[in-house]
């Protein structure tokens, strides 16, 4: 069974569109990730707010991108960027 995360992301309005940017440009690196079955970027402009939708083949494949230099420098810009802590949901897709 895969699993999915999502995440909600609050951001500081001064630093929502640098934010924004910095995920969408470490998307086609995550999707070639061996274990990447989906990475969703959605953003609520209005609430400076980024949403993730993610599929995983397993926690070992989540836990493997969270690892990802690529990624690592996106969650040490989050320090200077977030509004509050990230929000990260994980659950085991059922068929």
């Amino acid at each position: 069974m895969s699993l999915i995360a999502m995440a909600r992301i609050v951001l500081r309005p001064a630093h929502f569109d640098e934010a924004k940017a910095a995920i969408l440009a470490i998307v086609p690196q995550t999707l070639a990730e061996a274990g990447c079955l989906q990475f969703v970027v959605h953003a609520d402009d209005a609430a400076a707010t980024v949403y993730l939708y993610e599929e995983w083949a397993d926690d070992a494949a989540l836990r493997l991108h969270h690892a990802q230099p690529y990624t690592a420098a996106v969650f040490r810009s989050y320090a200077d960027w977030l509004a509050e802590p990230v929000r990260l949901e994980t659950m085991a897709r059922i068929r």
